[in-house]
């Protein structure tokens, strides 16, 4: 355990930025945290070094990816289907199934050490989800969890129509999150009509602009989520460009 904890968080938006070159953007940094407490681990705690913690902003090009416990059938294209959508697929190392991401949808990848806040991965599930609850109140959406689900659902009390507005996948070691969560701001939802999100099949998709009829300002829904993230988690963010 680090012997100052710091909650600094680094804050740097991507832009728009191919699926692969972010995720191998996340690891880099990711493993430049876990390499810092693998070394705190030979020093005495009054030698150990703090811990960087960093937020990433992003939209991606048209992609589907599935989860290390996802299904494959969940996608619903094949290669040829894929080069029509103008789309690519990947499997990568978090939690969860199959999504989509592509332009309109905000991406937020925290990369924490958790060791720094506290060391409860549900609690920091949850604090992800009440940040985009609280996003979605601010435009007067009422929004919430579903039992058994993950992200962030409309209509999750009577469940008359439910639907997902936030898909949440994770992964952690030693404490170290990467991956995060996709808030589908001004998405084109047709491109969910390829896969089975989540795996749930029997659920909607929805997304800021439908809801409210309206195209969002995505630099002003970041600016809201990265404020709720900064309070719930109690850190404080310093924003600078990619390096």
């Amino acid at each position: 355990m680090n012997f100052h904890k710091n909650k600094k968080v680094i804050v740097r938006n991507l832009g728009k930025i191919d699926y692969k070159e972010a995720w191998e953007y996340q690891e880099k940094v990711f493993q430049e945290v876990v390499s810092v407490k693998i070394e705190n681990r030979k020093l005495p705690e009054t030698q150990q070094k703090i811990t960087d913690n960093y937020l990433l902003f992003c939209e991606h090009p048209h992609v589907y990816t599935l989860g290390k416990s996802g299904d494959e059938n969940n996608l619903l294209l094949n290669d040829d289907g894929l080069k029509d959508k103008d789309a690519t697929f990947y499997k990568i190392n978090r939690g969860g199934d199959i999504t989509y991401h592509g332009p309109g949808q905000l991406v937020g990848y925290p990369i924490l050490d958790l060791d720094n806040f506290f060391t409860d991965i549900h609690k920091y599930l949850r604090f992800l989800e009440e940040a985009i609850i609280l996003t979605l109140q601010d435009y007067g959406l009422s929004a919430g969890r579903i039992d058994g689900l993950t992200g962030v659902w409309l209509d999750h009390i009577e469940k008359r129509n439910p639907r997902k507005i936030c898909a949440i996948g994770v992964k952690t070691s030693r404490w170290v999150t990467m991956h995060g969560f996709a808030l589908n701001v001004n998405a084109n939802l047709d491109y969910f009509n390829n896969i089975v999100p989540c795996g749930i099949s029997d659920k909607a998709v929805t997304s800021l602009d439908k809801e409210l009829n309206k195209t969002m300002n995505m630099d002003e829904v970041t600016n809201r989520v990265m404020s709720h993230l900064a309070d719930i988690f109690g850190f404080k963010t310093h924003e600078e460009n990619r390096v």
